[in-house]
């Protein structure tokens, strides 16, 4: 038996790496007064139509869609927001004092053709933030994106914004894209061709070559914003300039999902090639109306763990790779061994990471297995030993040992610096 295709078992030590990454995600959550959100895997099919939008590539061809024992239609989650923002209502979070800031670590489910850091079960990191429309908070949301990837230890990035407007702007704009778009339908891809009629805007974020050709010299959103729009995005450039966060207007930019309104931003990591976007977000203040609720601003961001991990690997940062043990009780005969159970649990009740061996190896074997698991230091303790009240203490790096008194092994710092 076999994975499916497009998924990953995360073996150890891998496994420490996700650890790190999510660590340092956690941390840093906690310093700008973020809590975690954990929502199921899986919802009604309807949330994400509603959502998402039914002209998107994941509704139209990615989501895992399947009918349960009641008959009713389920879907995998093909990404965090929706789901979050169903809670925030479900659970009505409105009640609470606003704005409500969440994050959330977990699984996606997309039918993709797997590639260099795109799976069809992929992980996912992202915030929310409901009940504020103040451009501050969207400077705030991408500074936060800049600070984790940062912190990861990621140097070469561009931040890329745009604002996409509301509805009242897009009227007029849509008027003016579907005319100039209807001028080359028929050099457009076919999906394109139907987004046209209704979602001219989707276009704009086609992948295919001929598709990005001819929507580079299509109408700007930003000609046609209203004035609460232009303000709004006046004053989240004027943020980010005076908090010396560099960015790039990108014109273009309009993402892959429908629900996104006024502030779009993606952050890059130059020199990963075509998949390089290695962080995303923006607002999306009518989505709560859009699933049946009341109408309450948010903004949020994602950030692809596969894609994390592929990028600190080119920027060669150095992450954890193996366990830290810092003891590794050898013992000679069966009384020692015995004995040795009962300080490896002190120990470890006293914070030490430590192992015994649990094969009767030899005390060479025992002491490969310890330098193996990178110990910092062997006790080992045989029956003259456990006769004499001692043990021998050895530093796996230096080779120097010691005898101490066994009952002193409780009071000894292993730890190194």
């Amino acid at each position: 038996m076999n994975a499916p295709r497009g998924t990953n078992d995360i073996l150890p030590p891998l496994s420490l790496k996700w650890q790190y990454i999510e660590e340092v995600a956690r941390e840093l959550m906690a310093s700008y007064n973020y809590q975690e959100i954990r929502t199921p895997i899986f919802e009604y099919t309807e949330l994400f139509q509603r959502s998402i939008g039914e002209t998107t590539d994941v509704v139209e061809k990615e989501m895992y869609t399947f009918t349960d024992k009641s008959g009713r239609s389920i879907t995998l989650r093909p990404e965090g927001t929706a789901g979050i923002v169903r809670s925030y209502l479900e659970n009505k979070l409105y009640g609470q004092a606003q704005p409500v800031k969440l994050y959330y670590i977990g699984p996606m489910f997309r039918y993709e053709r797997p590639q260099a850091g795109r799976f069809r079960q992929f992980h996912q990191f992202g915030v929310e933030v409901f009940g504020s429309n103040d451009p501050a908070l969207d400077a705030e949301v991408i500074i936060l994106g800049v600070d984790y990837l940062k912190k990861l230890g990621l140097e070469k990035l561009d931040v890329y914004i745009n604002s996409i407007g509301c509805p009242a702007c897009r009227g007029e704009y849509f008027k003016e894209l579907k005319a100039y778009l209807n001028q080359y339908r028929e050099e457009l891809c076919q999906d394109c061709q139907s987004r046209i009629d209704r979602n001219p805007m989707r276009v704009l974020d086609c992948k295919e070559k001929g598709c990005k050709e001819i929507s580079l010299d299509a109408p700007s959103i930003l000609d046609y914003l209203c004035p609460d729009c232009r303000e709004h995005f006046d004053q989240v450039q004027e943020y980010l300039s005076f908090l010396n966060i560099d960015y790039t207007i990108d014109a273009r930019m309009v993402r892959g999902l429908d629900y996104y309104t006024n502030t779009v931003f993606e952050i890059k990591y130059r020199g990963l090639g075509a998949q390089d976007t290695v962080l995303a977000g923006g607002r999306y203040n009518g989505l709560t109306e859009e699933i049946g609720g009341r109408s309450i601003p948010g903004i949020g961001f994602a950030a692809g763990m596969e894609r994390l991990l592929l990028t600190l690997e080119k920027e060669q940062v150095k992450l954890p790779e193996s366990p830290e043990l810092d003891l590794f009780i050898v013992t000679i005969g069966d009384q020692a061994r015995k004995e040795a159970l009962k300080y490896l649990y002190l120990l470890r009740h006293k914070g030490y990471k430590a192992e015994i061996d649990y094969l009767a190896r030899n005390m060479k074997s025992q002491l490969k297995t310890a330098d193996r698991l990178q110990a910092k230091y062997a006790i080992i303790l045989g029956e003259d030993e456990l006769a004499q009240g001692k043990a021998i203490v050895r530093d796996m790096e230096t080779g120097d040992q010691q005898e101490m008194v066994l009952e002193n092994i409780l009071q000894e710092n292993f730890r190194k610096e």
